[in-house]
């Protein structure tokens, strides 16, 4: 056995050795994960997620991101580049095929469907069914990664672009590079103009406006937290930590309506990632492996419901993830929870009056 063990070692040492002779993709900085908040009170675990209703499992795939129209009809952005609408009775439309990989979705004043497609831009899909481009580049820098969006009140549109350096094939790099290559954009359709508010974002994600909408919230998904962007008041272009240490990877949010946010964090943290952050020869290491070699994310569906301060207010879980794991977002509509997923099937819906028994 002992001879067994020696030449195992042996063999992984060649490997690691011979991996240093390929030049790593990444040029990764050391970094060091602040605890999780514990996950307990409003965040203890629950089973809240396991009577989760499932629209069109059998005709949609990596619905990222979810709206919903006045008829109570589904809009999703699909993995294979559609856009689509789901019926109430699960009856599935393709409007659109954006030929890239749609992400975040939003509806305009004027009717039209505004979408983050992360190779295409950001897009506009009117009411005729014209598809057209609205942007490709911002301050001289094209759009690598086009992810998510919110539209206020005055038409202007706060969008991300999660990452300048990586695209959406090879988000794991940016991960384990842990720069800053993210940036919130804000882009006013009258004028064509748009602009670059905050950058040095880690993997700029899920946007959203307050309800007063003096500041826009955006998740930075490789750092567990959310930033808040002052839009107006004495604040106004100031930015601050809104939440962090979170026990997962933030990605969707969006406002309930109601003075809250809801926030979709796809799985918790990964033990390995966070163990390699302050190593970078091991970052290293790691981007040169194989995708099917890397550190996999553990399923779990997990939401979780904020105040306007930053405060958890509740929580909603998922915890082996075999329900509808791998939620990206979030939105809240007639007191339905209506689900998106990366890579998971259909749509989800649940109640949003649902508690944790005290």
């Amino acid at each position: 056995m002992k001879k067994l063990m020696m030449a195992v070692l042996i063999i992984c040492l060649l490997l690691a050795a011979g991996l240093t002779l390929i030049p790593s993709p990444i040029d990764a900085a050391a970094y060091n994960p602040a605890p999780s908040m514990a996950m307990a009170g409003p965040l203890a675990v629950n089973r809240l997620l396991d009577d989760i209703n499932i629209l069109a499992a059998q005709s949609v795939l990596g619905a990222e991101d979810v709206d919903v129209d006045p008829q109570g009809r589904v809009y999703g952005a699909t993995a294979d580049g559609r856009i689509i609408r789901v019926s109430p009775d699960g009856n599935t439309e393709t409007l659109a095929h954006t030929q890239g990989r749609p992400l975040g979705l939003h509806w305009d004043s004027r009717g039209n469907l505004i979408i983050c497609d992360a190779f295409k831009g950001l897009l506009s899909l009117a009411p005729n069914g014209e598809l057209t481009t609205l942007l490709t580049e911002v301050d001289g820098i094209p759009l690598v990664f086009a992810d998510d969006l919110e539209i206020a009140d005055d038409g202007t549109i706060y969008f991300t672009d999660a990452s300048i350096k990586y695209d959406q094939h090879h988000y794991v790099l940016d991960m384990l590079e842990a720069r800053p290559w993210g940036r919130l954009i804000a882009f006013n359709p009258e004028t064509g103009q748009a602009r670059t508010v905050l950058d040095e974002l880690y993997f700029a994600n899920g946007v959203a406006l307050s309800s007063k909408q003096d500041f826009v919230l955006v998740n930075e998904t490789y750092r567990y937290r959310v930033t808040r962007y002052w839009i107006s008041g004495p604040k106004q272009g100031q930015s601050d930590i809104f939440i962090d240490r979170l026990p997962g990877f933030p990605d969707g949010i969006s406002s309930s309506g109601r003075g809250t946010f809801w926030l979709a964090l796809p799985t918790v943290r990964n033990p390995q990632a966070d163990f390699m952050h302050p190593w970078p020869f091991l970052k290293d290491i790691v981007a040169r492996l194989p995708d099917s070699a890397r550190p996999k994310p553990a399923p779990y569906g997990l939401i979780v419901e904020l105040d306007e301060q930053g405060n958890v207010l509740r929580s909603l879980h998922d915890p082996e993830g075999d329900d509808f794991p791998f939620i990206t977002s979030v939105q809240e509509v007639n007191n339905l929870l209506y689900l998106g997923t990366l890579t998971g099937k259909g749509i989800g819906v649940v109640s949003a009056q649902l508690r944790p028994t005290p």
